[in-house]
Parts: structure tokens; sequence; C-alpha cells
């Protein structure tokens, strides 16, 4: 049905092939069960044509549903656009990446004011985790009565492991639930199966959208050890994550991305949710450097124009990742970057800037969108110092 590229984000991107019957049976599913989508509704998801979430928004065809679609900058005539797009098309279902709820929150935008959005009943956010500040700002600045669902899955599975849920409680910070039909888990360092602690997401049984394979890969080995290695006969998905009380999950970073200062272990989010509360960053990049047999957390941060990273900033930061997390989550070290490398899908690349200031090869600079912004971060200075 699909051949998909990965983004690339930890190597290079892996050739996947999706079959027929069981990646329909599975988008079906999320978009009739988990995001109420039915037979009239009007479809949009801000994405362009190499993100998964295309194959995800066309699909929603099959549930006899209208599809909108946009090419273009999200942020153009005042970053109204899209909303411009739900008034007009009287849109039901709005769907876009965390960083485009980041950015509308950071410039005070009120679209719940300045447009009508009479038909929306669902907002849908993914590629990364959506921050809770964001999910506060979505129901106080876009509408109070819709169903917000942060989900996650990606373009090895073309589908989600976490979902909505139209009948459940929204909590803020969380992924309302795992899919239907999916045996999703996280295991700990042995192996076992644990609630309410950090630990690698798994799926302990086979599922319909289970990829057939990668193109080239005759033996079936590469495959194996993308998924399989972990843990016998267990999918292993490669994000550091947590189910909650609630049974929602909250995914604190890639597990291959994860740092451990001191031999403790701490997801990238983590700091990433801290980070871009303040006003004066537009987007940070966070890796572990190895530094006098121990591993020291360096935050890059992207600043917004005008913007200086001086000692308030600097103190600012320090502050408010102290406050909301831990001291072994502070950043040793605070770097100024004029950009940050992303894929072509948007994602920004850790394992790419860690090889770089370790003075190691980058595999996967060909699946990069801004591969120059690699150069941004070689022989800094701070880096060789305490």
């Amino acid at each position: 049905l699909f051949i998909l590229y990965s983004s690339g984000t930890t190597g290079m991107p892996k050739c996947i092939i999706h079959g027929h019957g069981g990646t329909l049976l599975q988008l079906v599913k999320e978009h009739q069960l988990h995001s109420d989508i039915k037979p009239g509704d009007r479809v949009f998801y801000y994405t362009t044509c190499g993100w998964m979430m295309w194959n995800w928004l066309v699909t929603s065809l099959a549930s006899r549903a209208t599809i909108i679609l946009y090419d273009g900058s999200p942020l153009v005539c005042d970053t109204s656009v899209l909303f411009d797009l739900a008034d007009t098309y009287r849109i039901t279902h709005f769907g876009a990446s965390a960083k485009y709820f980041d950015a509308l929150k950071k410039m005070h935008k009120m679209p719940g004011k300045t447009h009508k959005l009479e038909s929306l009943k669902y907002v849908l956010s993914t590629g990364s985790p959506l921050l809770t500040e964001t999910f506060d700002y979505i129901y106080q600045s876009i509408d109070r009565d819709i169903c917000l669902s942060s989900i996650s899955g990606g373009t090895d599975i073309v589908s989600c492991f976490m979902v909505g849920n139209p009948m459940g409680a929204v909590w803020s910070g969380e992924l309302q639930s795992r899919g239907l039909g999916l045996r999703v888990e996280v295991f700990d360092e042995n192996g076992v199966s644990v609630q309410e602690k950090k630990g690698e997401l798994v799926c302990t049984a086979p599922f319909p959208a289970m990829p057939l394979g990668f193109w080239g890969d005759s033996d079936g080995s590469k495959f194996h050890k993308a998924y399989f290695s972990d843990y016998p006969n267990v999918w292993s998905h490669r994000d550091y994550a947590e189910i909650t009380e609630h049974n929602g999950v909250v995914i604190y970073g890639r597990s291959d991305a994860t740092l451990n200062p001191g031999g403790v272990r701490i997801g990238t989010a983590e700091i990433y949710r801290q980070v871009e509360k303040i006003d004066a960053i537009e987007e940070s990049l966070v890796v572990g450097q190895d530094w006098r047999d121990d591993v020291r957390i360096v935050l890059f941060v992207k600043l917004r124009s005008g913007q200086t990273l001086d000692d308030n900033l600097r103190d600012d930061i320090v502050k408010v990742v102290r406050k909301n997390t831990t001291p072994r989550h502070v950043p040793k070290k605070i770097v100024a970057v004029p950009d940050i490398p992303r894929t072509m899908s948007g994602k920004i690349v850790e394992l790419a800037v860690h090889n770089v200031i370790h003075h190691l090869p980058v595999k996967n600079s060909e699946a990069l969108a801004n591969p120059e912004a690699l150069q941004y971060f070689e022989n800094i200075e701070a880096l060789q110092q305490d």
C-alpha cells in the first residue's frame, strides 16, 4: 500500500514497506473509534507529503470524510491562515504539529476570539510531545468544548500506538490512551512491564499495521535489528515513556537519545518541556556530551529575533529547569546557535549533533532539510572547557 522512508532522526532513513489490509484497518480504527470521524466530517491536518500524517489524512477518505489540503507556510496572514481555512471550509477535525501550537502560544494568538470555528469538534497534535502548558493554551485560546488528542506513533507503523478517546477525560501533558487492539506496554530495565515508571515503549503482540519489512532487506536482518533485537518477539518502538495512573501515556523522548548524567536516565523531552516555556527561545536541542568519565547535559538554543543569550536568560533557563524537574536536569552548558538541524519532516536531529560535537561522522546528513546547520556545532570553544 505504502513505501515510506523514516525521517532519519537517528541514522540513515529506513525504507519501510506497509501492506494493504492491516494498514487500512488500523487507520480506519483510529479515525472512526479514536477520532470520531464520521461521514460528512471535514478533516484537515497540516502536513507535507513526506510525513506519514499525509497518509493518515488521505486514508480518512475511507471513512467517507472530506479532506482539506493546504500547501504553504502555516504562519502567513498574521498566522491566521489555517484557522481561516477552518472557518471557510467548516473543518471538524483540525490537526497540526505540537511545534505549531507552541508557536501560536508564544505569539499570544487567540484563534477562538478572531475566528468562529463553529464546526470544530476535534483538535489533534503530533510530531513531538505536546507541552502541558500548550494543552491549557488550546483549551483557553481555541475552544473549551473540543476533544484535544495528542497522538503518537510513527512512520514505522504509519499509524499510532497512542491515540485519542472521544469518550474519555483529557489530562494535560498526557496522551489519552493506547490504541484499541494494541498490547502497548512499558518495560523497565529488566524487561518487566511497569506502570507509573519510566521505561521502554513496546508492543508485546502482533498488530495489523506492523510493516512487511524493509525494501532490499532480503533476509530480514535489518528489520529484526531495528525492532526485535532488544526483547524476543516484542516490538521495541525506541520511545522512553511512562504509563500514568490514568492509563494515559507520557513520552519523555527517544530512548536512543536519552541522557545519562551520573548514570541517571533522563528523557530529552523532560528538558524541552521546560525550556520552551521561555518566550525568548524559539527552539532548542539537548544532547549529552562525554566529559571527564561522565556525561554532561548541553543545551543549544535558537533565540527569537532580537534576543540575546545573556546571563539573565541563562539564569532563567536554569531556574525553570531546576524548579520543575531536578538538579540533574539542569544543563551544564547553554549555547546559542543560529539554527538547529532538522529532517525533511521537521524533526530535530539530536544524534547528528551528538556526533558533531564528538567529532564523529554524521551518517544521515542527506535526510536533513538544512544540513548546513551542522556547522554551527563544530569546534565550539565552550564545550572544550569545564
